[in-house]
């Protein structure tokens, strides 16, 4: 080609396109070594140590139980580009109000004990959008998976805690096994579960003074538990599935874990005594005390009324 046919003003375009690449690869890149690990955030530590203390309770037999962390956007710009969306995965249900929520869950299938181990495979950071229609993956589930068959359940609880609560962050799926035998053994009826829960231990009415409420078994993963878990979380953060284990809600993952926690441990004293003769107990009267020593409230009719 001749001198005289090179067009400077082509030569001049395709150096500015050269140099708008180059230049947003190198933004791309700087940014992205601004950005911390996202294994060092906070909410990520907290979530795989809660992983691993409910494996080491017994709560999560191989793939049972199941977290999702509401994490708030702030949180995650240090550590993520939101604009970066590895896949979109259908939920399956609608959750409107949810639009633009961000969750760190859980995998479906995937076992507690290696969250620690793997928590890029087990654990996944998602965007809700399209009503709650779809969720956008934004980190983790490397090899291929995808969130908890009870994301319904957990989203929908999420929803109904947050009308109530607008601090709620987590819902907390598990096994407890003195929970889950209770079940075999003592009336599913709400206030007389909660009352005897509440006679088990003398912080049982402190940590859960609204009470623990209960579904008749029911087929998981589906949208009709799901339903029902969220109405029944409009009045208890503690909802229990008969012949299955427990949902509990809280504004962190340490209450949420406290509240299985001190449950299941009421429950264990019960499953010890239920076949001896009952000699002593909590009194209403007593329990009172409790409420005006906290300042709680408990759940309406679900103590005698004081004694004048």
């Amino acid at each position: 080609m001749a001198l005289k046919d090179i067009n400077l003003n082509d030569i001049k375009d395709t150096a500015k396109d050269v140099y708008g690449r180059v230049s947003e690869a190198v933004g791309e890149t700087v940014e992205r070594l601004k950005r911390k690990d996202i294994l060092t955030a906070p909410f990520m530590v907290e979530m795989i140590r809660t992983a691993s203390n409910m494996y080491d309770h017994g709560w999560d037999e191989r793939n049972g139980g199941n977290i999702s962390l509401m994490v708030d956007e702030a949180e995650l710009t240090d550590y993520l580009d939101l604009n970066q969306v590895i896949r979109e995965i259908p939920t399956g249900f609608d959750a409107p109000t949810l639009d633009g929520r961000y969750f760190l869950v859980t995998g479906t299938g995937k076992y507690f004990k290696n969250v620690k181990y793997a928590p890029d495979v087990n654990l996944g950071l998602i965007r809700i959008k399209d009503s709650g229609r779809t969720a956008e993956l934004l980190w983790g589930y490397t090899d291929g998976g995808k969130f908890t068959s009870e994301l319904p359940a957990h989203l929908m609880s999420h929803a109904a805690r947050l009308e109530v609560n607008p601090e709620n962050r987590v819902v907390m799926h598990c096994h407890p096994g003195n929970l889950l035998a209770m079940t075999y053994v003592h009336t599913l009826d709400e206030k007389a579960f909660t009352r005897t829960l509440w006679q088990m231990c003398t912080e049982c009415i402190v940590v859960f003074p609204e009470g623990v409420n209960v579904l008749p078994w029911m087929l998981c993963g589906t949208n009709t538990i799901g339903e029902a878990t969220a109405e029944k979380m409009k009045t208890a953060r503690l909802v229990v599935w008969s012949q299955h284990g427990i949902y509990g809600a809280g504004k962190d993952l340490d209450e949420t874990f406290g509240l299985i926690e001190t449950a299941e441990k009421a429950a264990e004293i019960y499953m010890k005594i239920a076949h001896l003769p009952l000699l002593n107990t909590i009194t209403d009267d007593e329990m009172w005390l409790l409420c005006d020593r906290f300042e709680l409230t408990p759940r309406e009719g679900y103590l005698s009324p004081r004694k004048a």
